[in-house]
């Protein structure tokens, strides 16, 4: 391929740098597609870029106590760079990002990252069909923080405490890996008194590890994912926290953590050498997640009556097991009235063992308001709706507050802004139709040349994110290697198509249990716009990935595209005069159906032997790792 990182105009004033591809985003999905452009198109010539100070996406800004994945790391991994050396079944944040320092390096891609640096605005140019990307390089750390506490910083300290320089380039493709749970959630407006208080207050994103918990009161805002990890740890050394108050709304759902062969202590200490050692275990292993994965979905999240038969027998258990661990002073606010898989679920390893510690105490009273050195809750319950609660207002000791209250996932692309044909901007041209949108998740009309990897509506809420992101890279190829082969100098989805894929994918939603199992989730916003689930299975979206459609594009083809169609239509026809040709010789000599029948059959004889010959290749190096 000849495109090139290059300088276009040397030192005019209108000099760029000239980037082929521009990858937005220094997490899963950034590193999945300059990895697959390298493998699959034999291409280096990208660059990714990141505001944060490090590689890893959500997992590098994540840093809070007891941060782990919930997807069985086998599966919680790229198809192309399995991990024989996790430390456990569901690795703790440090390890994926090590993972993911692993595979760069692997990839050849390290050098390929320019981090601290801002993408703020794309905007297309028709004219040259190119993308002119205006970037703002910022001081060391600050991406790390919330675009809110960047604009905070801006407003007290001035703007060169923040951005060094900003710098244009251009490129011929863009492609958008921004991450959903980065951006995190804010104070609550509503909630008066914040700025009397005289503790720490953090987004448990955005962990304060200069925090000493010692003896300390702490408050956690929310029962998601996060705080079910933060909050059995605080009492613990090293934090040693002297109390922990966490405030629930409405209870999650609750099931155990998929359980490893031989279970957690078992695994973590034989799991590695296994998976190194036996082969085929690691394939296996993370096809049976996949599968388990699958069928989780048939049972949970369509309306049928084999899914409601199941979601119905699944909650029973559920609340069986909460009865059996939590104290039974929790039972009735730790009883969702809504179906399960209607918002995410908790995989529980500690939070409900944790509610047997004396040290914390879960409560649905409101926040009410903060004073100077404790918060006030109540009057009143959040949770059950139908309680009629007349506990009083209470005044807890606080020292730390922890939000643990989720993030902007309803704004798509933020703080990213992209204009495309005419200057339209992407978020309001998606709002205009009804909420955030994309063909395949991945391309909306009317932006050429530009991809999302993990955008709108590509969220299972059953299986692993990475193979979500790996189908997204690899249909997004498809048209990338025609804009870098030189064959295309503009593609983008057809509105019509955009419309119509869309359309499909929020009225399946509605038969869905994210939209009827009466629960209020991150998935949708008020006026019921689903913006973030899929509503059918991971084999699903990986069969719609793997072939594209090409109806449903605007290919603008040069000069060098519209001859190879030429030439290969021309090539297409020869061989089907060639094997007209062939045939009637084959008729004319003599040839009948007996001889092409021995032919074939010999092939088939010649692939079984050495399938055999394989197969006991394999089974003998397997005895020689097991004698060692």
């Amino acid at each position: 391929m000849g495109e090139t990182i290059r300088r276009v105009h040397g030192y005019d004033h209108d000099a760029y740098t000239y980037i082929p591809v521009l990858i937005v985003g220094a997490g899963a999905s950034g590193i999945a597609m300059a990895c697959r452009l390298k493998d699959e198109l034999g291409f280096d010539q990208f660059r990714i870029f990141d505001r944060q100070a490090g590689i890893g996406g959500t997992w590098w800004i994540n840093r809070y106590p007891g941060v782990a994945c919930d997807v069985p790391a086998v599966f919680y991994s790229f198809s192309f760079a399995q991990n024989p050396n996790w430390t456990s079944f569901h690795p703790p944040g440090r390890d994926i990002v090590q993972y993911y320092h692993d595979v760069c390096r692997q990839y050849k891609i390290t050098d390929k990252f320019e981090l601290n640096t801002d993408i703020e605005q794309c905007t297309w140019l028709e004219d040259e069909k190119l993308w002119e990307v205006r970037l703002r390089r910022m001081v060391a750390g600050m991406g790390d923080l919330s675009a809110k506490d960047r604009m905070k910083v801006v407003q007290e300290k001035g703007e060169a405490a923040v951005y060094t320089e900003t710098e244009i380039v251009k490129a011929k493709v863009v492609v958008s890996c921004v991450g959903g749970l980065v951006e995190p959630k804010g104070w609550p407006d509503e909630i008066p008194g914040l700025e009397k208080f005289q503790g720490k207050v953090f987004h448990s994103a955005r962990w304060d590890e200069n925090v000493d918990f010692t003896d300390k009161n702490v408050v956690v805002v929310g029962t998601g994912c996060s705080s079910a990890q933060v909050v059995p740890r605080l009492p613990k050394a090293p934090y040693n926290a002297k109390s922990v108050v966490q405030l629930m709304r409405t209870p999650p759902w609750v099931v155990p953590a998929f359980e490893p062969p031989g279970g957690d202590e078992w695994w973590d200490k034989n799991g590695p050498t296994l998976m190194r050692n036996i082969p085929g275990l690691r394939p296996t292993l993370r096809f049976l997640v996949f599968l388990g994965g699958e069928q989780s979905f048939m049972q949970i999240f369509p309306n049928t009556p084999y899914a409601e038969k199941h979601r119905k027998k699944l909650e029973e258990q559920m609340l069986k097991r909460m009865k059996r661990i939590v104290p039974a002073k929790y039972h009735e606010m730790l009883t969702p009235d809504y179906g399960i898989g209607c918002k995410r679920r908790i995989f529980d390893k500690a939070w409900y063992q944790s509610l047997n510690n004396e040290k914390i105490e879960l409560t649905t009273q409101p926040l009410n308001r903060v004073n100077e050195n404790s918060v006030v809750l109540g009057p009143g319950v959040t949770y059950p709706t139908d309680a009629k609660s007349d506990l009083p207002e209470r005044e807890f000791p606080a020292d730390i507050i922890v939000l643990a209250n989720g993030f902007d996932t309803k704004k798509w692309l933020h703080p990213l802004r992209v204009a495309g044909k005419g200057g339209k901007d992407l978020v309001e041209t998606m709002d205009e139709r009804g909420g955030p949108q994309a063909y395949q998740g991945t391309a909306m009309d009317g932006f050429p040349n530009f991809f999302m990897i993990f955008g709108p509506n590509t969220v299972t809420g059953h299986s692993s994110v990475v193979m979500a992101s790996e189908n997204m890279v690899n249909y997004s190829l498809n048209y990338i290697k025609l804009l870098l082969n030189g064959d295309a100098a503009a593609v983008d989805v057809k509105r019509e198509a955009e419309e119509r894929y869309t359309a499909m994918i929020q009225r399946a939603l509605k038969n869905t249990v994210f939209m009827s199992g009466g629960c209020n989730s991150w998935y949708f916003t008020n006026d019921g716009w689903n913006s973030t689930g899929y509503p059918y299975s991971q084999v699903d979206f990986w069969r719609r990935c793997l072939t594209p459609h090409w109806n449903d594009w605007n290919i603008e083809y040069t000069k060098k595209g519209k001859a190879h169609i030429r030439r290969t239509r021309a090539f297409r026809l020869l061989i089907v005069a060639l094997a007209v040709v062939g045939a009637y010789r084959a008729h004319q000599y003599g040839v009948g159906l007996k001889e092409v029948k021995r032919f074939i059959r010999q092939l088939l004889q010649r692939a079984v032997m050495r399938a055999v010959q394989t197969s006991r290749l394999l089974k003998e190096q397997a005895l020689a790792v097991f004698k060692k």
